[in-house]
């Protein structure tokens, strides 16, 4: 296990990390499961609490700030009660939002029912952003990366990444380090990222499966190489997390601790990662730290954050 560094708190406070991507709102409904419906086979659960928390690329971004550097949240909405709602929860963060509006957009909410301490069902509300909101979002990046350290790009593949490959193109002209969390098949949109961090599902969809350690390596190493990638992270759940880059590859073990939620763990993984890079880091020096906050955070329950202090006590 490769040794933790520390980093100062003034020097975290420093780091400016630019967050761009699909957002959306956590709606959590909390009841009492008493018994099943007459109606059919499902329970009824009566609602006594209601939850609402920043889902997506703004929970990222909260990930950020909550670590001590200061975020900048670039995205799409609409112009609906989800995206006031969405606002409404960043105002006081220290977040700097810029929401580009597209009246005909449906901002996305994941609505959670939760009886007995269990998700019992995931209802989602979404539609795709329309082309000129998202050209407009492109000039707001051209304003906005001069003043960042480090840039994170959020896919959720809900469409508000369209133009991301002139962004990223944008960004290393700049030499901005450019963190990916990807989404969907085609990683072809992400060429010459500094770091893209997919989970073993992603990344089987995009290489296909491996048989062993030897093999994974391989296809990561070609994957790297065809797209121009300075590193690869792949998140393994229980079995921690590797970075795949030039000098070869470097392992950490998952720190054991109860799993209650794992909703919003890779947010944590990759928000650490941009603002550890963002304060001075190299992405081996940053691992150790981001493979920790992920093992705090899948402690908590629902989309949570972890704190400077959790990180570095």
């Amino acid at each position: 296990m490769p040794e933790m560094m520390n980093i100062s708190k003034e020097k975290m406070a420093a780091a400016r990390v630019l967050v761009v991507g699909d957002v959306m709102l956590d709606r959590y409904w909390y009841g009492a499961v008493d018994r099943i419906s007459p109606e059919a086979p499902v329970p009824i659960v009566r609602i006594t609490r209601e939850e609402e928390r920043n889902g997506g690329a703004a929970n990222v971004a909260y990930n950020v700030v909550t670590l001590g550097a200061q975020a900048s949240l670039l995205t799409v909405v609409g112009e609906d009660e989800a995206s006031h709602k969405l606002e409404a929860l960043l105002v006081g963060t220290g977040i700097r939002t810029h929401f580009g509006r597209d009246a005909e957009l449906k901002t996305t909410v994941k609505l959670r029912v939760i009886g007995r301490q269990q998700q019992l069902l995931r209802l989602d509300f979404e539609n795709t952003p329309k082309t000129e909101v998202l050209a407009s979002q492109s000039a707001a990046f051209a304003k906005l990366l001069p003043e960042h350290d480090a840039v994170l790009f959020s896919d959720y593949g809900k469409g508000g990444l369209a133009h991301v490959s002139d962004m990223i193109a944008r960004a290393r002209a700049a030499g901005k380090p450019i963190l990916i969390d990807p989404k969907g098949a085609d990683y072809s949109r992400y060429q010459n990222a500094s770091l893209i961090t997919p989970n073993r599902a992603e990344l089987q969809q995009v290489i296909g499966p491996w048989l062993d350690e030897s093999e994974l390596q391989t296809k990561v190493h070609h994957l790297r190489q065809q797209l121009g990638l300075d590193a690869v992270l792949l998140t393994r759940s229980e079995e921690g997390m590797t970075l795949f880059d030039a000098q070869g590859q470097l392992h950490v073990s998952a720190q054991a601790r109860e799993v209650f939620d794992v909703t919003g763990a890779g947010d944590t993984v990759i928000a650490t990662m941009a603002a550890l890079v963002a304060a001075g880091m190299s992405l081996r020096e940053a691992l150790p730290l981001a493979n920790r906050a992920g093992g705090l955070v899948v402690g908590k329950f629902g989309t949570a954050t972890v704190s400077y202090e959790e990180l570095f006590s």
